[in-house]
């Protein structure tokens, strides 16, 4: 069967649906029929009116639609953000490290300093196995200090021409002693937390110096809501914000030689610039042979530039006479 809509009925429903959804749509459609067939005034009238309050209409809903979207993107970025710090922890701030300029060096009383602090309080746990009593000579100690530091530990070596295994005093070739024999017994004294090598733990975290400053001195209360397991501590700069290290550096608890006071701030500041040269040992090293490079190459390139002119003064200065007449 084939149904026949006169054109009228097609108007009237188009004029119902018009109402609902406005008249863009219904304009297009319009615009298929016979030009010679007119439209009454009277479909024409409230299509025009219903388009112009379809579009009011549609105004205020883009304007709520974007409205609502900036507030949800708002919440979805605050709400990312929390996660992120959560997961990541809190960003830490950047500090002006004195080692960090193009041409400066390491503080090397703040390395001797960063060494007590280590040996008192941190090495108790974390091991150093990459660093040797003989790389402290000429940076921190002389070498009769670090022999004598050197021979307060006890090193088993051997075998010996009996085939037994020996102890004997340390030396300046022997590496700084570990705390545990291996990793279960860390684990077990440590309550399944197993501390970190500290050799290169300035390389080995994202923004690695401030990282380890504001962890050391970021400990405090957690805020309204966050429970923190028992035998954990909450730190916001640590990724979870829970961590197994109780809280290390307080006021006085390391009696400086030189008599600088040892507060929280400044043992933080003398162990990260002490674990910042047991990464980098090499950097005042590089930074001055780069700088020898740098202006070995620079006399080279004056030569070069004399050399050239040199060369081609000649070529560019004469004058190419062209005689047309002849």
């Amino acid at each position: 069967m084939r149904w026949r809509f006169s054109r009228g009925s097609v108007l009237f429903a188009l004029e119902l649906v018009t109402e609902m959804a406005g008249g863009g749509m219904i304009r297009q459609l319009l615009r298929k029929f016979p030009s010679q067939s007119s439209t009454p005034p009277l479909a024409s009238s409230l299509i025009s009116k219903n388009e112009e309050a379809s579009f009011a209409g549609m105004n205020s809903f883009r304007r709520l639609a974007l409205l609502g979207a900036g507030i949800s993107g708002f919440f979805s970025f605050a709400t990312i953000a929390s996660a992120d710090e959560a997961e990541h922890g809190l960003e830490c701030p950047n500090y002006p490290w004195p080692h960090q300029g193009i041409l400066s060096s390491y503080d090397h009383a703040s390395i001797r300093r960063g060494h007590q602090v280590y040996q008192q309080v941190c090495a108790s746990c974390h091991s150093m196995s990459l660093i040797s009593y003989r790389d402290l000579v000429g940076v921190a100690y002389t070498e009769e200090e670090t022999k004598a530091m050197a021979a307060e530990i006890e090193v088993v070596d051997g075998p010996n021409d009996e085939g037994e295994m020996f102890t004997r005093p340390g030396k300046l070739s022997d590496r700084f002693p570990e705390p545990y024999a291996n990793e279960q017994a860390a684990r077990f004294a440590n309550g399944g937390a197993y501390p970190p090598d500290l050799s290169l733990i300035t390389k080995a975290r994202h923004n690695g110096q401030n990282y380890v400053f504001a962890l050391l001195t970021g400990y405090r209360d957690p805020p309204a809501g966050v429970s923190i397991r028992e035998g954990l501590h909450y730190n916001p700069y640590f990724p979870g914000g829970a961590i197994a290290m109780p809280k290390m550096l307080n006021d006085g608890a390391v009696e400086y030689e030189d008599g600088t006071p040892a507060t929280e701030a400044q043992m933080g500041k003398d162990v990260v610039s002490f674990l910042s040269w047991a990464a980098e040992p090499e950097m005042e090293e590089r930074k001055l042979m780069g700088f020898k490079w740098i202006f070995v190459l620079s006399l080279a390139l004056l030569q070069a530039a004399y050399y050239r002119r040199l060369k081609w003064s000649v070529l560019k200065s004469r004058k190419l006479v062209l005689d047309v007449v002849n």
